[in-house]
């Protein structure tokens, strides 16, 4: 009877099970698990110290996410223009109703969102063939924070923290679109081929030992064995649809919050176009298309309500219509430009040696861009046609046995990950995208007036570099040295069992320049990689110590900034005017208990982001004035001050000047 109800139960060798990773492949996931939370942890600490140094701007998004919560406004813009949309204040909201207005409140979204950041980073930079140690490595550089990088990361201030993990989000989304690895056994069926005890597929059974065919239809279950679905595609379409529907949204998504992410959407619509244009003349179109929209309706909506150009509106924050020579515009998009936005400067400034980032980074960008071109045209992806959309290359495995896919280790290769003849055209094509998208960021920058007039702090624009990073530091891995210490550290040798993947920079065969001379130029390769490598992250990392060195002052600032929060709180003073710099800072801080008007030098009104608060000011005689001590507008309040009826009586604490009207 026993024999009976086992008959129909296929019998699985146990020799052919799939090996557990060694201990020497985990250590790179570890280290790179650990450099994360060194990376986040650093960034909490910044925080947690008031770092870095909040501002009137960053208050303004801190307003909207306190209007959202208490459910007065649902701002689709940031306040007083018709660009930038409110994402932060939505993502804090939640969080600013539950613990109330503080900057800590306001920027744990941001830190979340460069948490994020950092494990697409790992996962796309795998998913383009990088091995582990690669992955780290960009993972390390990633963890590194100068000061203008971490101001981009955590500050609330509109358009920038969001910007890097969703540019990686769309890569990651646009290799599992291309790649469209339906995660089973060749064929679709589920079931294995015959191998040498191989993996096959993500079901955990291994080929070898049945020697049994594969086949695109699946056989009907034995007795007491589970069924196994005749068409994955048809499981496998609804989570592609789910794919389609995040790229859509998330692109608009950023149109809707900053354009500055537009080049990298266009690159990666590029690629999805070409690799996918039969599905996207399907359903995958419409998803796309619909998803595109419902991102972007906050801007669409608002648009046609007022008939407001968001487009126009950004140009003119660009300093398109500020004069500024084209010498110094480039001088501080393409000199200053890449050291700043990628991490490189002393805060405030940046150093004569740490302007070498300028040369080297055009550099990687053309050699990358070289490499990525090459493999594109050696392997068109008009030979690898898919299955009617469903991700399936065409022809299935039915007829190739004897190349069922394995990863790049010789594991099991998991649900979606590259493989078969595909898998390098998509990787290069991605990377092309993200060269290309960096290339066009910094473009725009430099034609911009903006990055003439104030380059250290229009540096900003660039953050959205740092996207490109997997695809920028690429052809420095695929040299031979730095592969090997790799390998050296996983395996104990620095054999080459990897290199069949390497794509060479250099077109010239080695057999025309004899093999000695071939030798030297890969050495010296090898070694300029290595050392530019390192000078890469020694130069990030004493970018970062310069950040860290400034928290005490930046500490002390917001010390102060707290005194006279409680001050005027003592005093009872409920309107104020001050600086630009001061105001909405000062009215967030309060939770809007104190309401701030905002002047210029001369006492004249300035830009106010929201006019309510300088009509409730104007409606109070006995407003108070607030300025910074050494200000030109504390100078100019100086001379108001006196023992007659309408003068100005002043109170000092902590490096601002307090001045209340006599009676």
């Amino acid at each position: 009877m026993i024999a009976g109800m086992t008959a129909g139960v296929r019998q699985e060798p146990r020799e052919a099970a799939c090996p557990r990773t060694p201990w020497r492949h985990r250590l790179p996931v570890l280290l790179a698990l650990l450099v994360g939370v060194a990376g986040v942890g650093y960034r909490l600490a910044l925080l947690l110290a008031d770092a870095p140094p909040t501002n009137s701007d960053e208050a303004t998004m801190g307003l909207a996410a306190l209007h959202i919560a208490r459910g007065q406004d649902f701002p689709v813009w940031f306040y007083g223009q018709a660009y930038m949309g409110t994402l932060e204040a939505y993502l804090a909201a939640p969080l600013v109703a539950l613990a109330g207005p503080s900057v800590l409140v306001l920027r744990l979204p941001t830190l979340a969102l460069y948490a994020l950041f950092l494990a697409l980073s790992w996962r796309l930079t795998r998913r383009l063939r990088g091995d582990r140690w690669f992955a780290l490595l960009v993972v390390g550089f990633l963890a590194l924070g100068s000061d203008r990088v971490i101001k981009n990361q955590l500050i609330a201030g509109g358009g920038y923290p969001e910007l890097n993990p969703a540019g990686v989000a769309l890569a990651l989304l646009t290799v599992g679109l291309c790649a469209g690895a339906s995660g089973r056994c060749a064929g679709g069926s589920g079931r294995c081929a015959s191998g040498p005890g191989r993996c096959a597929g993500g079901s955990g059974r291994c080929a070898g030992g049945s020697g049994r065919p594969t086949s695109s239809r699946a056989a009907p279950p034995g007795p007491g064995e589970r069924a196994v679905d005749a068409d994955p595609s048809r499981l496998r379409a609804g989570a592609r649809l789910l794919r389609w529907a995040a790229w859509g949204l998330v692109s608009g998504l950023m149109l809707w919050v900053d354009p500055l992410l537009l080049p990298y959407v266009l690159g990666t619509g590029a690629v999805l176009v070409a690799r996918r244009r039969r599905e996207l003349a399907g359903r995958a179109g419409l998803v796309v298309v619909t998803a595109l929209l419902l991102g972007a309706a906050p801007m669409l909506l608002d648009s046609l309500r007022h008939g407001r150009n968001p487009l126009a509106a950004v140009l003119a924050a660009g300093g398109g219509d500020a004069a500024a020579g084209w010498g110094e515009r480039l001088y501080g998009g393409l000199v200053l430009g890449p050291p700043l936005g990628m991490g490189f400067c002393s805060p405030s400034h940046c150093a004569g040696w740490q302007l070498w980032w300028a040369v080297a980074f055009p550099l990687l960008l053309l050699l990358a861009a070289l490499a990525a071109w090459r493999t594109l045209r050696t392997r068109s992806p008009g030979g690898l046609p898919d299955d009617a959309g469903t991700g399936t290359p065409a022809g299935g495995a039915a007829g190739e046995l004897g190349h069922v896919p394995f990863g790049q280790d010789g594991k099991c290769p998991r649900s979606g990950q590259l493989t078969g003849g595909d898998d390098r055209w998509v990787s290069a094509a991605v990377r092309l995208a993200l060269l290309a998208g960096a290339a066009a960021v910094l473009l725009a920058y430099t034609v911009s007036s903006a990055a003439g007039q104030t380059p250290v702090e229009s540096a900003r624009y660039l953050s959205c570099l740092a996207v490109a990073t997997p695809a920028l530091l690429w052809p420095l891995w695929q040299l031979p040295f730095p592969r090997q210490v790799g390998d050296l550290a996983v395996s104990g040798s620095a054999g080459h069992h990897h290199l069949a993947d390497v794509e060479l920079i250099s077109a010239e065969p080695a057999g025309e320049r004899g093999p000695a001379e071939g030798g030297r130029r890969v050495r010296v390769a090898a070694l300029a990689a290595v050392a530019v490598l390192a000078a890469t992250l020694g130069t990030a990392g004493v970018a970062t110590a310069g950040s860290i060195a400034r928290v005490p002052a930046v500490h002390a600032e917001a010390d102060r900034h707290r005194a006279l929060v409680d001050t005027l709180g003592e005093l009872g003073v409920r309107h104020v005017r001050g600086g630009y710099w001061t105001c909405n800072r000062l009215t967030f801080a309060t939770g809007e208990d104190v309401v701030c008007a905002v002047v210029d030098d001369e006492l004249r009104p300035g830009f106010d982001r929201l006019p309510a608060y300088r009509r409730a000011v104007a409606a109070d005689p006995g407003a108070a004035w607030v300025a910074p001590v050494g200000s030109p507008l504390a100078a100019r309040l100086d001379q108001r001050l006196g023992p007659d009826s309408g003068a100005l009586d002043v109170v000092t604490v902590a490096g601002w000047r307090v001045y209340l009207p006599r009676p």
